[in-house]
């Protein structure tokens, strides 16, 4: 998403609109970043309007207008972590509902897929889990991703590596199991 710098600097200056046109092009990206790396739906919109009102209170203090993206990954994923910290302290466990409509054999493969690695995901750390977010889901380069986590580049990477070799483990875990209980892989 590119944002017109000069929206930002209306927004920074106080024009409602603007800031409201900034919110509308930003909250869809949001709520995806935020929803992948906390896991939950009331979760992530918690951290979405958190960082929609931060994003309000602190636009005048962003420095370079051209940085906005960037700056607003820093904040849901700021928000994310404590969610996730908030979570835990609570002890919240998300509870699945499997699907019961029979699906196609085609689908029901694409959807055991994506159940193997949405489990993987939820297996990691949510420190780990936000770097595979932004990087795979929201495209963003490794140095981006330090700035926005205010971490060394080495640091993202190392984190990417751990959580690649994971979700693989995890997946070739769940392969072997489907294998040995006598289920197509």
């Amino acid at each position: 998403m590119l944002v017109d710098r000069a929206l930002v600097e209306q927004a920074q200056h106080g024009d409602r609109d603007a800031y409201e046109a900034l919110a509308r092009a930003s909250a869809r990206r949001l709520y995806l970043t935020a929803h992948r790396i906390v896991r939950d739906v009331d979760r992530a919109e918690d951290a979405v309007q958190q960082t929609l009102v931060a994003m309000w209170r602190e636009l005048p203090s962003l420095r370079d207008p051209d940085r906005f993206e960037a700056w607003t990954y820093r904040l849901v994923v700021r928000f994310c972590l404590e969610e996730s910290r908030r979570a835990r302290r609570t002890g919240v466990r998300e509870i699945r509902i499997e699907e019961t409509e029979p699906a196609r054999p085609d689908a029901f493969a694409a959807a055991d897929l994506r159940d193997q690695l949405d489990r993987a995901l939820a297996a990691l750390s949510p420190q780990h889990r936000t770097v595979v977010v932004l990087h795979h889901y929201a495209g963003l380069p490794l140095a981006e991703i330090a700035e926005i986590l205010d971490v060394p580049y080495g640091t993202v990477g190392s984190r990417l590596h751990h959580a690649t070799r994971a979700l693989r483990a995890a997946i070739e875990a769940h392969e072997r199991v489907g294998i040995s209980e006598g289920q197509p892989a």
